[in-house]
Parts: C-alpha cells; structure tokens; sequence
C-alpha cells in the first residue's frame, strides 16, 4: 500500500490517471443523479408542434437515433450550447436525427428571434407546459437521446459538447 501511495505522489502520469478518473466516476454521477426521474423506454406521447402550427411528434423522427435537445430562449446555456447541437448535426450527417424542442417561451416570435440571433438550423418544434411535465424537464437544455425505435435511452442536463452528443447519439446505435 505504502508503494502505491508513494507511486501517486511521485508520480505525475499516475496522479493525473487517478485524478482523471475520480472526475469521470463524479461527473457520471452526477449526471445519472440529475436525470433520474427522466423517462426511459417509450416517451408519453407527448403533443408537439412545427413553428407553421402543424402538429408533431416525436415519433415521426423513428428509424434512426434521434438527439431531442429541449432549450429555452431566454436560457443562457442553451444559448452556448447551440453551437455544440450545430455541429453534432454536421458530423452525425445521416446516422442520426438532431431536432430541437423550443420549451418555455413567451410567443413564438421570441422563438423565431432566439432561432436568429443565435443560428439555430436544425429542425424546432414548439412545445407546451404539458410536454415539459410528461418528459420531466426541470432544467435547459436537457437532451434525449433516442434509440431507432423511438424509445428514450439516455438524458442529460446542462451544457454538453459537441463530442459528447456525437458520442450519445453513436452509443445509442
């Protein structure tokens, strides 16, 4: 035992990999912590909307896996994430779906101004009170992640990067 406590102290390589390991095993934690009561397997069914005023759903994005990112427009996070959801979308090209689900908004032109200013171009549905209660969303942004089959697999809370969504939605394959 003394070895390995002198090893750790000697050692700069050995105390990065401790270290570097103990900061994974927190921030999972963490994570699974925040999403618990998130849904997994089949979401409810769950009444959306195209920004035309069309009605939506996310079943209709099925036959691929699907990174449903929930954001607010007033929600500074979700304004430095979209950058991230971008260019997943680029690099995930057709293995996989990004939409985005706009929640907690005033009026639909705070969305479509939000979509401006900050170039937002993948798909955004527009979704109501009961979407965020049926889904559990207690934060922005939260993402879902879901399988082919439409079932929700994994979530997160927070702000995400760009190799962590890729990574989610290869996962999820």
């Amino acid at each position: 035992m003394q070895r390995l406590v002198r090893l750790y102290r000697e050692r700069r390589l050995v105390r990065f990999g401790v270290e570097g390991a103990l900061l994974v095993v927190a921030v999972a934690a963490i994570g699974a912590w925040q999403t618990r009561n998130h849904p997994r397997g089949a979401p409810p069914p769950v009444a959306l909307r195209t920004l035309e005023g069309a009605p939506a759903s996310l079943a209709a994005w099925r036959g691929r896996t699907t990174l449903v990112e929930v954001w607010a427009p007033w929600c500074g996070v979700c304004k430095v994430q979209t950058d991230n959801l971008a260019r997943a979308h680029r690099w995930l090209g057709g293995r996989a779906n990004v939409i985005s689900v706009a929640a907690s908004f005033e009026s639909e032109a705070e969305v479509r101004a939000a979509m401006r200013a900050h170039d937002i171009t993948v798909p955004v549905l527009l979704a109501d009170a009961r979407f965020t209660q049926q889904m559990r969303v207690s934060a922005y942004p939260t993402v879902f992640v879901l399988d082919a089959d439409g079932r929700v697999v994994s979530s997160l809370q927070g702000y995400t990067t760009t190799l962590g969504l890729v990574l989610r939605a290869l996962w999820a394959r």
